[in-house]
Order: C-alpha cells, then sequence, then structure tokens
C-alpha cells in the first residue's frame, strides 16, 4: 500500500481546469467556423478568386434585379435587327 502514496503527491498538478463556458462556446465557434471554410474550399486552390467571383455574381444579380423593377422592362430595341425585319416585310 505504501507504494501508491508517492504517486498521488503530484496528482494535483496533473489536474485540467476547464474554461469558463464563454471561453469555450468561442473556440467551439472558432473550430467551427475554420472546418467550413475548409469544407467549403476543398480542391479550390486560390478561394480567394472564388469569393471574389461569388461577389461580383452577387452585385450583378442584385443591379439586374434592381433595374428590372424600376421600370425597365428588361427589353433591349437592337436597331440592326429592326432593319433586318422590316427589309424581311418588304420582300413578302
Amino acid at each position: 500500500m505504501g507504494m501508491c502514496l508517492p504517486c498521488l503527491g503530484g496528482a494535483a498538478d496533473d489536474v485540467v481546469t476547464t474554461p469558463d463556458p464563454e471561453t469555450r462556446r468561442r473556440h467551439l465557434a472558432e473550430a467551427a467556423e475554420k472546418r467550413q471554410k475548409e469544407t467549403t474550399y476543398r480542391g479550390v486552390k486560390n478561394p480567394e478568386a472564388v469569393e471574389r467571383k461569388r461577389k461580383k455574381q452577387e452585385e450583378i444579380e442584385k443591379q439586374a434585379v434592381t433595374t428590372s423593377a424600376s421600370g425597365g422592362g428588361g427589353l433591349k430595341v437592337v436597331a440592326g435587327g429592326l432593319k433586318v425585319r422590316a427589309a424581311a416585310l418588304e420582300c413578302g
């Protein structure tokens, strides 16, 4: 029995204190964001370029929505197309 007592003397030094809940939540959130980012860009050589393209595409879509909502109609008149149609009507 006396053999175990010297081992217990250093047991208090090996006790790991757990961080407070807020610190633990922050660390878990950071780890989750890191995992999500790694999963999102898996296999992508240049993730910054992909992010720029995605933002640019979103801006283009937003601009298209605001343009069509402002009464532009979304239709463009092409003068060359009208001339071709007019010539077809004259021949027919």
